[in-house]
């Protein structure tokens, strides 16, 4: 079941379009599932190793960097969102309502 759930979630992340963001309680949501925004978190953790799931644009609905220290380097996720010109200031995106990027339900 666990399985199940990472791989719907990470199925919702690769469709987070580049210079976009989300949240983790966004993708549950869109999940129409009772599962936690914190079980969505624990998905994105354990997707590090998978290159096709955009995890640096998955962040708090208060569009701060949360899970950046799982990525490798200090400020990888910062630099990553930085490199598809999203901008990033004191770990928080700024303009955080203009590249929000809302799933779509039930996908």
């Amino acid at each position: 079941m666990e399985e199940n759930f990472f791989e719907r979630v990470y199925a919702i992340a690769r469709q987070i379009p580049e210079g976009k963001v989300t949240s983790y309680g966004a993708i549950a949501k869109a999940l129409g599932t009772a599962r936690s925004a914190r079980m969505v978190g624990w998905a994105m953790n354990a997707s590090h190793n998978m290159e096709d799931v955009p995890a640096h644009r998955v962040v708090n609905r208060k569009g701060l960097l949360s899970g950046k220290h799982h990525f490798d380097g200090t400020n990888l996720m910062q630099q990553l969102l930085e490199n598809e010109g999203i901008i990033v200031v004191d770990n928080q995106i700024v303009d955080f309502e203009n590249v929000f990027w809302m799933p779509k339900m039930d996908l």
